[in-house]
């Protein structure tokens, strides 16, 4: 693993950005403290039952109470690396544990059925880390970093195999299952067979990816730019800055409605990119 992550660290490098590490014993949040920060998020979502938005970081799964502050959900403090929500209260993800408990370094794909409180391991525990996953056509889609590897499952125990790349984040074609984009040092780079083959990345480059609606795919430059693309990542306009310099996640929940999380916030915007509310304080962290 050591191997890969290596190689992972060098793409994220060339896209300018700066990969969290996995679990390490690198110091949690205290939870003595009187009000929780969060840092180093992997994932954002909302949950379609009520639109809470939910936060996968590398201490926990986050949610904002009443005043906005960071309140963890359930007890675990686990590092969750990739992180989607995929139907009411259904959420799918991956990582390691926290430091001092007990488990193997992997945990695979975990998935969790009450809105993250509790979680129960489905398959490759102590073999895969996901850091990218999607759920779409009644279908897995993850990007395991520990091979670099394009996988998608159906029940989530059962995987096939696709393409082997390196890979920062993935997007799925909502009316297409087939259409795969992932975003790559070179660029965006696309397969038209449901992840067995990936053509070469192209140009912009585009850190996270998000495609919730056919006509509103979006991405996240290296620096915040959010542009959006109807065609599918053919071409792309600039949108906006998200505020809060590099970007961290970046979750498109309709044509209009987008989350990102930066270094000091996560950010929700309603209009399609055009104006941004912060939800969320980001704790900004240089050390992984």
């Amino acid at each position: 693993m050591k191997t890969h992550r290596a190689v992972q660290a060098a793409t994220a490098a060339a896209v300018g950005l700066t990969l969290a590490a996995c679990s390490g014993g690198d110091g949690d949040t205290d939870s003595s403290a009187a009000v929780t920060t969060v840092s180093h998020i992997h994932g954002l979502g909302l949950d379609p039952s009520d639109r809470r938005l939910y936060v996968a970081t590398h201490e926990g799964v986050y949610t904002p109470d009443s005043k906005g502050n960071p309140k963890l959900v359930g007890d675990s403090k686990d590092d969750f690396m990739g992180f989607t929500v995929a139907q009411d209260k259904t959420f799918y993800a991956s990582g390691h544990p926290a430091s001092g408990t007990d488990g193997p370094g992997n945990k695979g794909l975990i998935k969790s059925t009450d809105a993250g409180r509790t979680w129960r391991s489905l398959s490759l525990s102590g073999k895969s880390d996901f850091h990218a996953l999607e759920y779409a056509h009644g279908t897995i889609y993850g990007y395991d970093s520990t091979g670099g590897l394009l996988r998608t499952s159906k029940n989530g125990t059962t995987w096939k195999d696709g393409a082997t790349l390196q890979a920062l984040d993935i997007a799925v074609n909502p009316d297409d299952a087939g259409l795969v984009l992932a975003t790559t040092a070179e660029g965006t780079a696309r397969s038209t067979d449901g992840g067995r083959t990936f053509a070469k990345g192209k140009q912009p480059v585009m850190a996270f990816l998000s495609w919730k609606a056919k006509n509103a795919l979006y991405g996240i430059d290296t620096s915040g730019g959010l542009s959006r693309s109807t065609d599918g990542g053919a071409a792309w306009k600039k949108l906006a800055t998200v505020p809060g310099g590099q970007p961290q996640a970046l979750t498109a929940v309709d044509a209009q409605h987008v989350l990102a999380a930066t270094q000091n916030g996560v950010y929700e915007s309603k209009d399609g990119g055009k104006t941004f509310t912060k939800r969320l304080a980001v704790e900004s962290s240089g050390g992984h």
